[in-house]
């Protein structure tokens, strides 16, 4: 077992400027992030609005990329991915697209998922999901 985080714990603490502490969490083993969540921190540093905030946001996600596993999407997380997206889409409860591919990479290496975003990920059928808000 892991814990895989969300995206959006990540801004929260960029944004808060309290250093990254995930010790909290500690029973759920080794903190992990996919490989989406790279992409997603990397595009909030291209779409930074000033070169300050471009050079900061730079060396955020490069120092948790320095101490923090990424996950791969690959072709077995893809056939659960598939079998979610079908599922989902049949109740007309889909969730967006980047989130789906983290909740097949949290079931697919058997992880809970930190995340400020409950709401939809609480969704995903054996997803355990721990919500960052009330536990911060």
């Amino acid at each position: 077992m892991g814990l895989i985080l969300d995206t959006n714990v990540f801004i929260s603490f960029e944004r808060s400027g309290s250093p990254i502490d995930f010790s909290q969490w500690n029973e759920y083993g080794e903190v992990f992030i996919s490989s989406i969540t790279v992409s997603e921190l990397l595009v909030g540093v291209h779409l930074a609005d000033t070169e300050t905030r471009k050079v900061r946001r730079t060396a955020f996600v490069e120092s948790i990329l320095g101490k923090i596993p990424v996950l791969a999407f690959d072709a077995e997380i893809a056939r659960i991915h598939a079998g979610l997206f079908a599922s989902l889409n049949e109740r007309g409860q889909m969730i967006g697209a980047h989130d789906l591919i983290i909740a097949a990479t949290a079931l697919f290496y058997d992880c809970a998922l930190l995340t400020d975003n409950t709401d939809e990920f609480q969704r995903v059928a054996g997803l355990n999901t721990i919500s960052y808000l009330m536990s911060s």
